[in-house]
């Protein structure tokens, strides 16, 4: 793997999802469909039953495991409570490709609803910031968020990065953040 396995910040524990995560996942999932479902594609937040949200799971994790995305589950330092997540996504100027392919990365990120604004996003997106910069493939990183989601683009606003282009997805206007690695 390229991206580590475990990363630990001031206040969260980051590491790959598994099918065991589905049971502290799907609750997470149920509750927070209306908080999520308006800022992050349905088959991330869609809830499904535990067979099929530990499918998905394990989909995450082979992906993970052959540097394709890394798709971190954020959880409380001890890894008992499940907060959200955190990705890295490896790109070329087309969008999404295999790590080997790569000249940019993209971070993801997404928290349930009782835990945003705390700082968590920004302090999981750092995390992912350096993970992208110890990376020699990666010359950028970038951030898409919604246009009316203001909290997710404080983030990279907070992070230094420089809101560089608009694109329309549909009816959904997304605000590109932009930052140089070197």
């Amino acid at each position: 793997m390229t991206a580590p396995h475990t990363i630990r910040t001031e206040r969260l524990l980051l590491r790959p999802f598994h099918a065991a995560d589905a049971p502290a996942l799907l609750p997470v999932l149920e509750s927070n469909q209306d908080h999520l479902s308006r800022w992050i594609p349905e088959r991330v937040w869609r809830p499904v039953p535990l067979p099929g949200l530990a499918r998905r799971l394990d989909a995450f994790a082979a992906a993970f495991a052959a540097d394709l995305e890394w798709r971190y589950a954020i959880l409380s330092p001890d890894g008992t409570t499940m907060i959200g997540e955190v990705d890295l996504f490896s790109r070329a100027a087309g969008g999404r490709v295999p790590y080997i392919e790569a000249d940019r990365a993209e971070i993801g990120y997404w928290l349930r609803a009782d835990m945003a604004g705390r700082g968590l996003a920004t302090e999981a997106a750092r995390a992912m910031l350096e993970v992208a910069r110890s990376l020699p493939r990666f010359t950028q990183v970038m951030i898409r968020c919604d246009a009316l989601n203001a909290p997710s683009s404080a983030v990279p606003a907070r992070l230094g990065f420089a809101l560089t282009a608009t694109e329309h997805d549909g009816s959904d206007v997304l605000h590109v953040w932009t930052l140089a690695l070197g």
